[in-house]
């Protein structure tokens, strides 16, 4: 890997289609900056601010985004492959439609989030906040959500089939619809009181 870029200032600039391999970044600025079709590859940023930058049609690789900052930012149409986002935080982003797939959501700030419909299976939500967030009819099957703040969230619809979730979630989220295994039906059961024999 590279030499890591510290406190770099990518404000405001222009970088569409730029292809990223095996660098690092340290509390770079990327604020308001374009980075439409952006394509990372084993590159990590930590503590980088993204905000209201435009990542629209990115694709990312096995890279990781930790601890950065996402407010007002466009990511519709990115893809995320091998991952990790973890501790970062999502505040008004555009985040549909978004591919994920062994992507790392650990303690993430995603509170509020609208991600309706979107395959978010096998994912890592461990300690993440998604307290009030839309995940309405998402397929969260074998995701990992054990600590995740749920207080509000709408799961209603959603494919919980495999998935690892704690009585506290299973209290706190809406889980009106939500398709569930015997497991998770039985943990639920327990969670809201009744006794099953």
């Amino acid at each position: 890997m590279s030499e890591p870029e510290i406190g770099e200032d990518y404000r405001d600039a222009v970088l569409t289609g730029v292809r990223w391999e095996n660098r690092k970044f340290v509390r770079c600025d990327f604020a308001e900056a374009d980075l439409r079709g952006l394509v990372t590859q084993g590159c990590t940023f930590d503590e980088c601010d993204f905000t209201r930058t435009d990542l629209g049609d990115s694709k990312h690789t096995a890279s990781a985004f930790r601890s950065c900052t996402f407010d007002r930012t466009v990511l519709a149409d990115t893809e995320w492959s091998g991952c990790s986002l973890l501790g970062s935080s999502f505040v008004d982003c555009r985040l549909r439609p978004i591919t994920l797939r062994e992507t790392d959501l650990s303690l993430a700030a995603l509170g509020g989030a609208r991600l309706r419909k979107v395959d978010l299976s096998g994912l890592r939500f461990r300690e993440a906040n998604l307290n009030e967030a839309d995940l309405a009819d998402t397929d969260l099957r074998e995701s990992d959500l054990r600590q995740a703040r749920l207080q509000g969230t709408k799961l209603t619809g959603a494919d919980l089939r495999g998935a690892k979730l704690d009585a506290n979630a299973l209290r706190q989220a809406d889980l009106t619809g939500a398709h569930v295994d015997l497991e998770t039906a039985v943990a639920f059961a327990a969670a809201h009181g009744l006794v099953v024999h």
